[in-house]
């Protein structure tokens, strides 16, 4: 099982001008978000104050990742960049001749 910061960010184009519209879909997204964390599979979230965009830290398999980035789309984008803790990079530093 990896860990991985995924770096959102809403496709603007598919965000409703109707603020109540808008807010049905913000709504709609961040209980999706609060499932994916009810899972077990995301760590962390926030949201970059001011901007459509932000992150989520999630720990799981690749698959696990890939589908719930798919649940999103198309509404939303993903960079999804797979991390490692300090004690991993420590003994990958220690391991070396």
């Amino acid at each position: 099982m990896g860990k991985y910061i995924c770096l959102w960010e809403a496709d603007e184009s598919k965000i409703p001008i109707d603020p109540a519209e808008r807010k049905v879909g913000w709504q709609m997204a961040t209980a999706m978000v609060r499932e994916d964390f009810n899972k077990g599979l995301t760590k962390d979230y926030g949201v970059f104050l001011g901007q459509p965009n932000g992150f989520t830290i999630v720990e799981g398999t690749e698959e696990e990742v890939t589908n719930m980035t798919l649940q999103y789309m198309p509404f939303f984008r993903f960079k999804v960049i797979p991390i490692i803790s300090l004690d991993k990079v420590e003994a990958a530093i220690n391991a070396m001749p």
